[in-house]
C-alpha cells in the first residue's frame, strides 16, 4: 500500500500466523452474545455445540442478523475442532474463505456448515463435530 503522506509502508512477506489467525476467528461476537442471552456459555467443547443446538432460533425472522450469525457460528465450530481434534488446523481457500484441515488432509468447509445451522437447523453443530471427529 503507498499512501503519499503516510509514507512508504514495507510489504510483510512470509507466513501468516496460525495462532494470530486462530484468535480472530474465534471471535464469534454475535454467536457468543446470542448464546449468553439464551444462558448458553460458549467454553469451545462439544457439550457447547449441543447447547446451541437446543437454543430455539430467533434468529431467523432477522434476514439481516441471519447470515452474520450463520458465518460466527461456522467460526464457532471450526475453533472448537482446532481446539479439539488432533492435527486439525485452520486452512484459507484461494477466496479466503476460512476451512478446517483435519490430519487426513479432508477440509471442512464449516462456514457454509454454520450458515445451514442458522438458517434451517440442519445439520446440528454437533453432529458436524461427531462426524469431523470420527474421521
Amino acid at each position: 500500500m503507498n499512501i503519499p503522506f503516510l509514507g512508504h509502508r514495507q510489504k510483510k512477506h512470509g507466513a501468516p500466523d496460525p495462532k494470530g489467525i486462530a484468535a480472530l476467528l474465534s471471535e464469534c461476537e454475535l454467536l457468543r452474545s446470542q448464546a449468553a442471552e439464551a444462558g448458553v456459555r460458549l467454553d469451545d467443547t462439544e457439550a457447547s455445540l449441543e447447547a446451541l443446538d437446543q437454543v430455539v432460533p430467533r434468529w431467523r425472522d432477522d434476514e439481516e442478523t441471519l447470515p452474520w450469525l450463520g458465518n460466527d457460528a461456522g467460526l464457532y465450530l471450526g475453533t472448537v475442532i482446532v481446539r479439539t481434534v488432533p492435527g486439525a488446523a485452520w486452512a484459507l481457500w484461494p477466496d479466503g474463505q476460512p476451512v478446517v484441515r483435519l490430519a487426513s488432509g479432508r477440509e471442512v468447509d464449516v462456514v457454509t456448515a454454520g450458515q445451514e445451522w442458522a438458517s434451517s437447523g440442519v445439520p446440528e453443530l454437533s453432529q458436524v463435530y461427531a462426524e469431523v471427529a470420527e474421521a
